[in-house]
């Protein structure tokens, strides 16, 4: 009796089973797709769809290719020519770090400075490409040190600000 309870249930399910697989096999219609209106210019429609921080990770996506690791964390906001960002960060000495910073517009100029605890500024590898900037350390010595991001000479009134992103990498 045992065997012939086993084999019923046994048959029920397999029936079961091929019941609900020949259910999921039927062709199931598209979605609709959503039809966008033609923009001026590819080049300015995917630099209106850029974000400080697309254009941050970008950038240090570009140092992840050597090894490097993104930090947790990213630092947003808005600078102000007359203002630069000091970021306050604690860094470990012998570790080489890459800080990135991206804004909108584009037409924005930046650049990164690192300093040390003592107010003394540290030599630094440097990459800007007009709203991306990024600077290159080792540190010496383990403790805390200053980078500052600044928005350089704003040629019109209405450029003294910008959104921004700031983030940093680290080997």
């Amino acid at each position: 009796m045992k065997k012939s309870y086993l084999l019923s249930i046994g048959i029920l399910v397999f029936i079961a089973g091929s019941a609900l697989q020949s259910q999921s096999t039927k062709p199931v219609a598209p979605a609709p797709t959503a039809t966008v209106a033609p923009t001026a210019s590819p080049d300015a429609a995917a630099e209106s769809n850029i974000d400080p921080r697309s254009k941050a990770l970008e950038l240090a996506g570009a140092f992840t290719n050597d090894g490097f690791k993104i930090r947790d964390g990213y630092f947003t906001g808005t600078i102000d020519a007359k203002k630069p960002q000091i970021f306050a960060l604690n860094l470990s000495a012998g570790n080489q770090y890459w800080f990135c910073v991206g804004a909108v517009p584009a037409d924005q100029k930046l650049t990164v400075s690192v300093y040390d605890e003592n107010g003394k500024k540290v030599d630094s590898e440097k990459y800007q490409d007009l709203s991306m900037a990024a600077a290159g350390i080792v540190a010496e010595n383990s403790g805390r040190y200053f980078v500052y991001v600044a928005l350089e000479d704003a040629p019109k009134a209405e450029a003294q600000k910008a959104e921004y992103s700031f983030l940093y990498t680290y080997k």
